[in-house]
């Protein structure tokens, strides 16, 4: 397969990636994750890959101490229980008082209204960023009175109003803040055949959040690796159940010279 040559920004941001990469392998940072049920494993084993540590008690009674603890924070609407909902509140006062970062993956907040107005309310709480697809970032700008035509639009508002940086995933997926974009086009198409990417996604932004203090770098980066690495795995997987296992194997194996040939960010 032919790779057309990757511009002298993609290049440097490229560079960054396999840095920060370099920082979590060395470092190792906890990242305490409240995720759903479909996603636990691929979540912790993502993780893992790339060499950071996962921890995923929901337990209202002890979840404080985990995140008091950990390095990163992410928490995924995915299974929107009572338990969850409970330690969801106590782990981002506790990241809050703590000063670690956290991500927020409002998981179908476009399905129930009770399920959109609890992802608002978080995301005026200051995750560092929030991650979503095109349906989930339209409902959120849509809640707050967004006038803005295209999802493009409407993260660019959620960006603007939460003070937070927006991953918008998709065919193509969009980092932005109050005043900076990028599109990046890495990835595979059996990437949208096996469930929990997006929240496994998740999970890496919260990890380069931990070892890059810059929430849009942060969320770039993670995107850029996770896209560098679904494209490796599409080159070797025959289906979805040998994609999941590729994935995990090109994550752990991701270097710089991969990221900076297979990486594309506009």
């Amino acid at each position: 397969m032919s790779v057309v040559a990757a511009s002298a920004a993609s290049r440097a941001h490229a560079r960054a990636a396999a840095e920060s990469l370099a920082a979590i392998r060395d470092r190792a940072p906890r990242i305490h994750c409240i995720t759903n049920a479909a996603a636990s494993v691929l979540t912790a084993n993502s993780l893992l890959a790339v060499g950071a540590v996962p921890s995923l008690t929901i337990a209202p009674e002890e979840v404080g101490d985990f995140v008091s603890g950990a390095d990163a924070l992410l928490i995924n609407l995915g299974t929107l229980d009572e338990t969850r909902r409970a330690a969801i509140a106590i782990a981002i006062e506790a990241a809050t008082k703590a000063g670690i970062p956290w991500v927020l993956d409002p998981v179908f907040a476009d399905r129930s209204p009770q399920r959109l107005d609890l992802a608002a309310r978080l995301c005026a709480l200051r995750p560092e960023v929030i991650r979503a697809n095109e349906a989930e970032i339209m409902a959120l700008a849509e809640k707050a009175g967004g006038e803005e035509t295209g999802a493009a639009g409407a993260a660019a508002k959620i960006a603007r109003d939460s003070r937070a940086c927006v991953v918008l995933t998709g065919p193509e997926d969009r980092v932005c803040d109050a005043t900076r974009a990028a599109v990046l086009s890495s990835g595979h198409p059996l990437m949208g055949k096996v469930t929990a990417m997006g929240c496994a996604l998740g999970a890496l932004t919260a990890a380069f959040c931990a070892v890059e203090r810059d929430p849009f770098l942060a969320a770039l980066e993670a995107v850029l690796c996770f896209g560098v690495a679904g494209a490796m795995a599409g080159d070797k997987a025959r289906g979805p159940g040998s994609f999941q296992a590729e994935l995990l194997d090109a994550l752990y194996a991701l270097d710089a010279a991969a990221i900076e040939k297979r990486g594309r960010v506009k």
